[in-house]
Formats: C-alpha cells, sequence, structure tokens
C-alpha cells in the first residue's frame, strides 16, 4: 500500500536521445525514441520484453485495441514481464521534424489501412476481425488515427531505430525482442548491434521474405533489412548479398526466433520463407502459424483484433519455452 492506495502495477517514460545537430536556429535532438515502460508489483519472468510497433504505427498498437481494451503489453505485464514499449522514430510521441530526420514518406491513408488489416478478399476468413469495415466508421477511424508516414528513407529509418533500440538495450540489459510487420527489421538490426542483450526474438507478422520490394516504401535490400547487417563471410553490397550461396548471421547465431503468423494474413504465405532463411542463417528459428495452435480467423493485426487475448498465449508458451 502506499497513500491508502494498493499498488498494481509501476510504470514510468523516458526518452532514448537521437544525434545532436547543430542548425541555424540552435542546436536539437534528431530522431530521439520514446519509451513508456511497465511492469507488476513483482516480476516473475527473467528478461524483459521490447515491443516494437509496425510500420506508420506508435507504441499505442500494443497498449489497447481498436474496441477499448487493453493490448498485448497489459497481457505481458499480468504474466509477470516488465515490459518497454517504443514509439519509433518519427512516430507517434518521437518527435519528427523534416530538416533534421530527412523527408517524410507518404501519409497513411484509411484505403492502405483496410488493404492491410482488413482486405475485402479474405472477408470470409477473418473473422477475427469483428469491427466496422466501412470507412467513416469509429473503429476504422481508431485503427487509422495512431498511423502516421514512416521517413521516406527506409534504409535510414530501421538505422536510426536500430541505434536507439541498442542503446535501450544496454540500460535493460538482456530482453526478449516482440516486433510487428515493419518492426521487423528492426529487431534483426538491434540483435545485430547487441547480440548479447537480445536472449530471443518474437517476429509477429514480419515483412518479407528477403530481399523484397515494397511499392512506395522500400526494399529489403540486405535480405530481411534495408540497412546494411552484418553478415560471414562478409558481404559489401547489397548485390552481394544477393548473390550469395549463404548468408550466416553471427548474431543470430543459435538465438531463438519465433516467426509469427495468422492464418487470415496474407503474411502467412511468405513466413516459413522468413523463418527459413533465418534458420539458414544460424537462429535457432520456427514459423509459429497461429491456427496450428487452434486459433483462426486472424489476419495481419492480430496483436489488436477481437480475440488479442488468446492470440498472447501461445507467445507467451514460446518465450516460456524458450
Amino acid at each position: 500500500m502506499r497513500g491508502g492506495y494498493e499498488i498494481t502495477v509501476r510504470r514510468g517514460q523516458f526518452w532514448i536521445p537521437g544525434e545532436r545537430v547543430e542548425t541555424l536556429g540552435g542546436t536539437v535532438a534528431r530522431a530521439p525514441m520514446f519509451v513508456q515502460w511497465e511492469a507488476p508489483p513483482e516480476v516473475t519472468r527473467p528478461r524483459p520484453l521490447v515491443l516494437v510497433h509496425g510500420g506508420g504505427g506508435q507504441g499505442t498498437d500494443w497498449t489497447g485495441t481498436p474496441d477499448g481494451r487493453p493490448g498485448w503489453a497489459t497481457r505481458f505485464v499480468e504474466a509477470g514481464f516488465a515490459v518497454y514499449v517504443v514509439d519509433r522514430c518519427g512516430h507517434g510521441r518521437s518527435p519528427y521534424h523534416p530538416d533534421v530526420v530527412g523527408p517524410m514518406g507518404a501519409p497513411f491513408p484509411y484505403e492502405a489501412a483496410r488493404a492491410l488489416f482488413l482486405p475485402d478478399e479474405t472477408r470470409g476468413e477473418q473473422v477475427q476481425w469483428t469491427y466496422d469495415r466501412e470507412l467513416g466508421s469509429a473503429d476504422l477511424d481508431q485503427l487509422v488515427s495512431p498511423m502516421g508516414p514512416l521517413p521516406a528513407d527506409l534504409a535510414e529509418s530501421q538505422r536510426m531505430d536500430a541505434d536507439r533500440l541498442a542503446r535501450l538495450l544496454d540500460l535493460t540489459g538482456e530482453a526478449v525482442l516482440v516486433t510487428h510487420s515493419a518492426g521487423g527489421p528492426v529487431g534483426w538490426l538491434a540483435a545485430d548491434a547487441r547480440p548479447g542483450h537480445v536472449t530471443a526474438i518474437v517476429a509477429v507478422e514480419p515483412i518479407g521474405p528477403a530481399f523484397a520490394e515494397f511499392p512506395g516504401l522500400g526494399s529489403l535490400d540486405w535480405g530481411l533489412t534495408a540497412a546494411p547487417i552484418r553478415y560471414d563471410p562478409p558481404v559489401a553490397s547489397p548485390g552481394e548479398a544477393r548473390a550469395a550461396q549463404e548468408l550466416r548471421m553471427p548474431a543470430l547465431a543459435g538465438k531463438p526466433v519465433a516467426v509469427v503468423s495468422g492464418g487470415a494474413s496474407a503474411f502467412a504465405a511468405f513466413a516459413p520463407k522468413v523463418a527459413e532463411f533465418l534458420a539458414a542463417a544460424g537462429a535457432r528459428a520456427e514459423h509459429l502459424h497461429l491456427p496450428a495452435h487452434g486459433i483462426k480467423g486472424n489476419g495481419h493485426g492480430l496483436i489488436f483484433e477481437a480475440n488479442s487475448d488468446e492470440t498472447v498465449r501461445p507467445v507467451i508458451d514460446w518465450i516460456d519455452s524458450h
């Protein structure tokens, strides 16, 4: 008890600063990363979790759902984990100014959100999207409102995110990275920067497969990342990476990795290829497909769909077992 109130959680916030940049108006911070943390009164799990959102989203992807329920971050805390939720550089509470960060990409339209999270072609299969699908609906507003533009330079965006995440890991110590969608590459790069601090990675619906191109976004020139990542033997360019017969990632050697996919998501089609690429690179990678665990009907937004309290369970079980 404190001040007559029972303490059920502990929480706080801080920033991982970016580079200090000289401008005509003075010295400014370039692309700091906002971090929100929460922990139960007694942490019962041995490693904290660092949650990395995807694409144009922000940390709120993990903290709530379009219909107002608690998100995965809360369920992780209830399970005994300390949790760190980041807003990637230029997203959410991480300030963006194009004069110092670089040009913004295009804004994130409703049409793109519908195509990604609730495409018409999977309407019959995606039974866990129980929210309203129509433009102008309150549910769709809640989905799209947090979404903003990415930096136009995808490689630099990933480099900045990985740099700040690496410095966050210097503070947390050994941790498990949990990434979603376009946050997936940031997880591989952060592990590359701090291999001793990343004990496992859960990549939920990560972008891929290796060397994929995304119109209007960029391409994964270095395999599963747009930014350079270390291979052994070393490769000096994206062309060498594409031509290589074998791409070993020393930072992921023997590291447990789960590639999570939903049964009604287009990402499920290439998720096995992502897991295979990681396994060939030396990781202990596996494809965790939700229907194989009795959880069906989920799309790309499985972390905040109607059954999000169910989709998180196999992830918690996997982390426990690894």
